[in-house]
């Protein structure tokens, strides 16, 4: 099958583009900078040709996906940045590649959205989350959606991130509400999620949670960590007003100084603030497997290093 996948150069997109070309697919990535060191280690794979464009610009996603037969868009931010709005990256670009997923021909359609998307959602970012889900069930393409819980493998955003921070700090940051649970979910599962809902009839039409088998805190998550790496740190909580007042001054000194977006924003911490878990039951059926603990998860992956 030809598959078109957005997103393919992020964490995400680089282990779905591994997995789809062992199986044998042929796939094309949209990629803003060909050139850059993500989107040359893709073209060094056979089965990946590289289309130079953005998925805000309809002409270069019409380009990419005609004549494939199936689209898997990852694109999708959790932070804001100039022009990288939640509503340019999740519903823009949505519309834009459904749009060219139709026009191109395409059967099958593959969405990752992420879990806790509603439509009353208080975080913009699960707004925007929704939004696109609604056009993708209103598309007419016979799609699927999948709803990860916080992933977790090599070049993640967010153990990677307490790890550095464990080699050179005594002390780690819990932020949010102490006992907000999630069900971290390795990488490796994602991408075997997206080739299941590529082909498998069961997955057609339907919008599945993709999450781990564990419901963790975020301090039992680190105690996890720390547990597997062979550290001792302390778990430091921080106040819900400190928390705030930081993430504030952070969104307004990174964009303007450094062009980037900030570690830590206010609508993160309202995510922070809720249960981030699903039933897993369903996924398991698709793939045979409810995938491996974190504890597990982590030990295969840190082994690799």
């Amino acid at each position: 099958m030809e598959v078109l996948i957005t997103g393919a150069t992020g964490f995400v997109g680089r282990a779905v583009a591994r997995r789809l070309g062992r199986a044998g697919h042929v796939l094309r990535a949209l990629v803003r900078n060909p050139a850059s060191a993500p989107a040359q280690e893709l073209a060094q794979s056979s089965a990946v040709r590289l289309f130079a464009g953005d998925v805000l610009d309809p002409d270069a996603v019409n380009r990419a996906a005609a004549g494939t037969q199936a689209v898997v868009h990852l694109v999708g931010i959790i932070r804001e940045c100039g022009r990288q709005t939640f509503e340019n990256l999740h519903v823009r670009a949505t519309e834009h590649v459904l749009a060219a997923a139709r026009t191109g021909g395409a059967q099958r359609f593959v969405h990752i959205s992420a879990l806790g998307t509603r439509p009353q959602a208080r975080s913009r970012y699960h707004q925007t989350k929704w939004e696109a889900e609604e056009r993708v069930r209103r598309s007419g393409l016979t799609w699927s959606i999948l709803r990860p819980s916080l992933i977790y493998g090599p070049g993640d955003q967010f153990m990677n991130r307490f790890d550095r921070m464990a080699r050179f700090s005594p002390v780690l940051p819990l932020i949010g509400r102490r006992d907000a649970r999630f069900q971290p979910v390795a990488v490796d599962i994602v991408a075997q999620c997206v080739e299941a809902a590529l082909t498998s009839p069961q997955a057609e039409g339907r919008t599945l949670d993709v999450c781990g088998p564990e419901r963790l805190t975020l301090a039992e998550m680190l105690e996890v960590l720390l547990e597997v790496t062979g550290r001792r740190r302390w778990l430091c909580p921080v106040p819900g007003g400190v928390a705030r007042t930081l993430a504030t001054v952070l969104e307004r000194v990174y964009p303007a100084l450094l062009r980037r977006p900030p570690p830590l924003n206010r609508d993160q911490l309202l995510m922070l603030e809720e249960d981030n878990v699903g039933d897993p039951a369903p996924m398991t059926r698709l793939i045979g497997t409810s995938g491996p603990t974190l504890r597990e998860g982590l030990k295969t992956w840190l082994g690799r290093r």
